[in-house]
């Protein structure tokens, strides 16, 4: 697909920051009735009565969260808000509100804005959250979007990441380590296309692995489905820099060591073709990848007959006294101490 290169642009100056504000959530509506006032004050205002509220902030860098040669501002928008209420799942809680700050600077028309706009509503839509705020500013370069997502939950049902004991079970929804490896396919074809601008990356066979990077879901479901089975996880965290690294959060948190087994872990084919298109391990990309948005959590070993055969979960390990580690168990039966090699927007430079 051929971007068109003539379409209308309108200055961010034209509207100014507060013309801008109200060009952007102008037709944005309020469905939560926990959302007293939204947008247009100087503070939302929330009435959660008798429930507990669950708060939660990401921040997102062009050049190091995402590069908008491959990533669509649609998909951003999106991708941004989803990220943000994966985190009130993985406190068992109910997203109701996001707020969302953007700092751009003067490469960005007004139209750009409306693409991210577009996507941060449709995914407001699609989890039933409300827009209630947020700011704007310039940037010296490049983009910069912070979304902050609120929920709410009956006390008894928050989980922490503190919580697991060292006979729990270690569970798993989804499949993980698609999303980064569709990031290693669109920093390919960003490659290919870099040395011929004229060749069309023809991504028909990665189009799972690509959804999982530019348009991730939260598994929001995931509450309603453990009600259900009257199971109350022991310990959750969400799978955003990686299996390996949330597992050691719960460990630390809660004070005990885990076996992972690699034969349990849930892997979509296309992930293990490409991985071998690419000449990749895939336990390796699984245990590492990140930005699955998938949910991780301990259960107590009696919940094992609750949960045991459903497709929407599945047990991946166990944990163990925090004396014996944190291991990967192979499929040669070997035990080989667990890392966190995952996402670490920190790291220096290599």
């Amino acid at each position: 697909m051929i971007e068109d290169k003539n379409q209308p642009r309108t200055s961010l100056s034209n509207l100014g920051e507060f013309g801008l504000i109200e060009h952007l959530t102008q037709n944005i509506e309020i469905a939560q009735p926990t959302t007293i006032k939204g947008i247009g004050d100087d503070g939302a205002v929330l009435d959660f009565k008798e429930k507990k509220v669950v708060v939660s902030t990401d921040l997102l860098i062009e050049g190091v969260h995402f590069d908008l040669a491959y990533m669509p501002l649609k998909h951003l928008g999106y991708k941004a808000a989803v990220v943000n209420v994966s985190d009130i799942c993985a406190m068992n809680a109910k997203p109701t509100q996001i707020t969302v700050s953007i700092a751009v600077s003067n490469r960005f028309p007004v139209e750009a804005l409306d693409e991210l706009y577009d996507g941060i509503k449709h995914a407001a839509r699609v989890y039933g959250v409300d827009i209630i705020g947020g700011d704007t500013t310039s940037s010296q370069k490049g983009m910069i979007l912070s979304i902050t997502a609120i929920g709410e939950a009956d006390e008894d049902d928050i989980t922490y990441r503190v919580g697991a004991t060292d006979t729990d079970l270690l569970v798993l929804t989804g499949d993980i380590g698609s999303a980064y490896m569709g990031l290693q396919v669109l920093e390919r074809e960003k490659q290919v296309f870099q040395v011929n601008p004229d060749n069309q990356p023809d991504l028909d066979a990665y189009t799972y692995l690509i959804e999982r990077q530019l348009k991730p879901e939260a598994r929001m479901d995931v509450k309603e489905l453990l009600k259900a089975l009257e199971i109350k996880p022991t310990s959750m965290i969400d799978v955003s820099d990686g299996l390996s690294s949330e597992i050691m959060h719960l460990c630390k948190q809660s004070g005990v060591g885990c076996n992972l087994y690699e034969d349990k872990l849930p892997l979509d084919p296309q992930l293990i073709n490409v991985c071998e298109e690419f000449n990749i391990d895939s336990t390796t990309v699984a245990i590492n990848g990140g930005e699955d948005y998938e949910l991780l959590f301990t259960i107590r070993m009696d919940d094992y007959d609750k949960i045991k055969g459903n497709p929407n979960f599945t047990i991946i390990g166990h944990m163990t006294q925090e004396s014996e580690g944190i291991h990967l168990v192979t499929r040669a039966n070997t035990k080989i101490p667990l890392k966190a090699r995952g996402w670490n927007a920190l790291k220096e430079e290599e």
